[in-house]
């Protein structure tokens, strides 16, 4: 995809994909050449899930209906630094209503915060109060969705974050909150760091929180799950995330030819990190796990955004961080692999506002458990709405 936009445009942008590529689409996957079946659990999805998903795909899955949704909401586009972005921009009928910013991550996506908007920007109609109304910018990062794959090296957290502070304010927003999980996480980290002028709270529901030695040593119960948790994920779960931080052209080829491929690719994830006990169809729909594979394939986006990770390898700062003074929310879905504690994380943030462990939920948990995760952001950013 290329911008055509000049200077600080912002403009309506309509999602109009062609019935040839549809057409491509399913041609594809009835041309799948499968696998053998798996020898054991613990392999991946199984042969049976991920060819289930695939004919239903291919035969019942409606793209329009989503491509109906995403221009209904509010879809825009501008330039950020050279790289034509794609956002949903939703204001709130509320004459008060805050800025919100929503920060997706891999292999997430626009379509992530899709319950969400309905009731944080008009949360009287959803059955909550006026004061509690946002107005809600969703961007694509740059080589994801309908935003532009960038051509050449350097669009790591950093430059994103920057981009995003580019764009509030150009949308006219001076201050505004945050929130983010996965690499929205890392980009709502950033920004709180580079703008807190701007930035007037974040929220998290992965807490970048990485505990040192002396903090290990003297984990406790609760602390010694969560440690078990991440040492989980980075001995079983996390091949995905190592092969894009170091080969993410070589496994590009194999998701941008393969709609099969890429479904298992991002299946894998929602098996391995949703509070679903490996069957994710249990807490969200399979169309809904279609839509967001459907933004990785429509736009050609499995290399380009898996450079996300590649590009965080070679920028990530070395040493002790100073800790973030934004105020900020946290909240601990079981689900989730990466957990902290609250005394854990508040030597990091010491100004925290609002923390919970949560009963239900994991990793997406914007579709997992999307009134939830609502309920936080309210709590989260009620109080600090009077700050000036």
């Amino acid at each position: 995809m290329t911008s055509y936009l000049h200077d600080d445009a912002v403009e309506p942008f309509t999602i109009a994909i062609a019935d040839a590529d549809l057409d491509d689409l399913r041609r594809r996957l009835a041309a799948t050449r499968w696998p053998d079946r798996e020898t054991d659990a613990g392999q991946g999805p199984p042969l049976d899930r991920i060819r289930a998903l695939c004919d239903h795909w291919a035969t019942t899955y409606d793209w329009r209906r989503t491509e109906r949704d995403l221009n209904t909401l509010g879809s825009f586009r501008t330039v950020l630094d050279g790289v034509g972005v794609h956002f949903l921009h939703v204001r709130s009928p509320e004459p008060d209503a805050a800025p919100l910013l929503l920060c997706h991550g891999w292999p997430g996506s626009v379509l992530e915060f899709r319950e969400l908007i309905g009731p944080l920007t008009d949360p009287v109609a959803h059955g909550g109060n006026a004061e509690d109304a946002f107005h809600v910018v969703i961007p694509s990062m740059p080589g994801f969705g309908f935003s532009d794959r960038p051509t050449g090296p350097g669009w790591n957290v950093h430059r994103i974050a920057d981009a995003w502070i580019a764009l509030m304010r150009r949308l006219g927003y001076e201050r505004w909150f945050a929130q983010g999980g996965d690499w929205g996480s890392a980009v709502v980290e950033r920004i709180s760091r580079a703008a807190p002028e701007r930035c007037r709270g974040v929220h998290f529901n992965l807490p970048l929180v990485f505990p040192d030695p002396q903090e290990m040593s003297e984990a406790t119960e609760e602390e010694q799950r969560m440690l078990a948790r991440a040492q989980r994920y980075q001995s079983e779960l996390d091949g995905y995330a190592r092969e894009q931080a170091t080969r993410p052209q070589t496994i590009g080829y194999a998701l941008a030819d393969s709609p099969a491929g890429l479904a298992a690719w991002i299946y894998t994830l929602f098996q391995d990190v949703t509070d679903s006990d490996g069957d994710p169809e249990k807490v969200v729909d399979r169309d809904v796990i279609l839509d967001d594979v459907m933004l990785y394939w429509l736009p050609n986006a499995a290399a380009s955004s898996a450079r996300l990770y590649w590009e965080d390898r070679r920028s990530r700062p070395a040493g002790p961080v100073e800790p973030n003074p934004v105020p900020a929310g946290f909240s601990i879905f079981p689900g989730e692999a990466v957990q902290a504690s609250r005394r854990w994380i508040e030597r990091r943030y010491p100004a925290v506002v609002h923390y919970e462990q949560l009963t239900r939920g994991g990793h997406f948990a914007a579709l997992e458990q999307p009134r939830v995760l609502t309920d936080q952001l309210r709590a989260t950013f009620r109080a600090l709405r009077a700050t000036p």
